[in-house]
């Protein structure tokens, strides 16, 4: 897919909790715009993890009801992901990318876990 000059850009920031609970990967549009109809995908590596199209929420496999969206948001621009009971094998680098037609941005982000859960943009 060739990428167009974009209207909106993603902005992502992260609560970093310990091992075990939720992980909130906090993505939006800039400027604020509605992504109701727009396509979300997040990824893990290069699973995709998490698929919003046409309203509807696709969970990958190996994430089932691990993973979701908060869809009441999408029309404030809000792409967040959230990652429910964290694990170890969680820890790797995240892409949020989102498809408006011929328009694409995405952003990613890297998560490991120490003593204590951090998150940085990758």
């Amino acid at each position: 897919m060739a990428k167009a000059k974009t209207l909106f850009k993603l902005k992502l920031s992260a609560e970093a909790p310990q091992r075990g609970s939720a992980l909130i990967l906090s993505c939006h549009l800039c400027p604020e715009t509605s992504a109701v109809a727009m396509e979300i995908r997040w990824f893990k590596g290069t699973e995709c993890i998490c698929l919003y199209k046409h309203g509807q929420v696709t969970e990958g496999s190996g994430y089932k009801d691990r993973v979701s969206l908060f869809t009441w948001e999408l029309e404030r621009g809000i792409v967040s992901l959230k990652l429910k009971q964290s694990r170890s094998s969680d820890a790797g680098i995240y892409l949020c990318q989102v498809i408006s037609g011929d328009k694409a941005e995405e952003v990613t982000a890297r998560v490991w876990w120490r003593k204590y859960s951090k998150l940085h943009p990758a």
